[in-house]
């Protein structure tokens, strides 16, 4: 069963960063998604190719992968932890209508990598956004969410 207090948060009330040296090392995953909901005018500008920035998704999955290895710098308790893999995918979806992104990521170490993950579908979708706005200024990010995450003495989460 997991604490009931704020790890980030000390005796004090005062933010800190934890200390997971005690910590053993597993192998850590985390996969994350989230969705920018776009009109269906937009989505076909996406799939012919057309927008004036470029391959929207392509941009957008490189953006991922780089947030997610530049998230110690962006989220200040965040530990730096060595990345093995990263894979973001972002998938057009008519039922939404919008793109799907999914950001898988594995490590190990002391900590996880579920902030890495959501970070890599946060600047995916916030690229998404920022290619398409010139088209469309009603998308919407939505939904951004930690699915799975497997390793560490917390536990396994699947939340999907």
């Amino acid at each position: 069963m997991a604490d009931n207090k704020l790890s980030h948060i000390d005796e004090e009330g005062r933010a800190h960063m934890v200390d997971v040296s005690p910590k053993p090392e597993t192998e850590r995953l985390a996969v994350a998604k989230g969705e920018v909901h776009l009109k269906a005018e937009t989505i076909a500008l996406i799939r012919a190719g057309v927008m004036k920035k470029g391959d929207v998704l392509a941009v957008a999955q490189i953006a991922g992968i780089q947030a997610a290895k530049r998230t110690a710098e962006l989220i200040p308790l965040c530990h730096p932890i060595p990345i093995h893999q990263v894979q973001v995918d972002l998938q057009i979806r008519d039922d939404l209508p919008g793109v799907e992104i999914t950001a898988h990521l594995k490590s190990s170490g002391k900590t996880g990598v579920e902030m890495e993950a959501l970070t890599a579908v946060s600047v995916a979708a916030l690229t998404v956004y920022d290619m398409v706005k010139a088209v469309e200024k009603t998308a919407r990010i939505q939904n951004i969410r930690l699915v799975e995450k497997r390793g560490g003495v917390s536990g396994d989460v699947v939340n999907e």
